[in-house]
């Protein structure tokens, strides 16, 4: 029989011919990428070992070589961008997340991450988008951390708003310890909130007044 003849591939491959060349090129990269991913998660530990000893340089080429092994590797992506946002590199580290994203659209902790790194820049909407992704309706956790945010930038009726989005989570899913938690800050701040704008507001009674603002001060500590 013809040698050219004796390479046919079965009729599963449609029917193609496969030269002994082809062959070996393939199994050479069906080989290479679990090793490629073998290798980049050793440069991480690598990288790991280097930032505690110190030696945040050298982790960071650690990190560099990882990806250049393999793209896809999101533990090298989440430790380069923790390092940079430690080191203060906060532009950095929105690139290595949103570069981590580009390559692993479903690595959730890198989007988050970015959240943070885009509230400390400035970028509040994108941040709040981050941080509320995928739905961008936000769980119990997040929101927290929306109502927190909103607290820091001295943003009370936003703050209020969302607490007020918690009970409504807390009442849907018969949650009895969250609706007592988002009761006691919606009562709070509703304190606050009449405190800067008291004409908006009918008169209190006093009594209250002084329960709410012991409230208020209980849920900033």
């Amino acid at each position: 029989m013809h040698r050219g003849r004796a390479l046919r591939a079965s009729p599963g491959w449609g029917g193609r011919r496969w030269s002994l060349a082809a062959i070996v090129v393939l199994m050479a990269l069906l080989m290479t990428a679990p090793a490629s991913a073998s290798s980049a998660l050793e440069l991480v530990r690598v990288a790991r070992a280097h930032e505690v000893a110190h030696e945040e340089d050298t982790a960071l080429r650690r990190y560099m070589e990882a990806l250049s092994l393999d793209p896809t590797c999101d533990e090298a992506y989440l430790g380069l961008g923790a390092l940079r946002t430690r080191r203060g590199d906060l532009r950095e580290a929105e690139r290595v997340y949103s570069l981590a994203l580009e390559h692993v659209p479903e690595l959730q902790q890198a989007r988050r991450a970015r959240a943070f790194v885009r509230h400390a820049l400035g970028m509040r909407d994108q941040a709040v988008a981050d941080l509320l992704a995928p739905t961008g309706q936000g769980t119990p956790e997040t929101l927290r951390i929306l109502a927190q945010w909103h607290g820091e930038d001295g943003q009370t009726p936003a703050q209020l708003a969302v607490w007020r989005r918690i009970a409504v989570l807390a009442a849907e899913t018969n949650d009895s310890a969250l609706a007592r938690e988002a009761q006691l800050h919606v009562r709070a701040l509703l304190v606050l909130v009449r405190e800067a704008d008291p004409a908006a507001w009918p008169a209190d009674d006093r009594g209250d007044r002084r329960l709410f603002a012991a409230l208020a001060r209980r849920a900033g500590r």
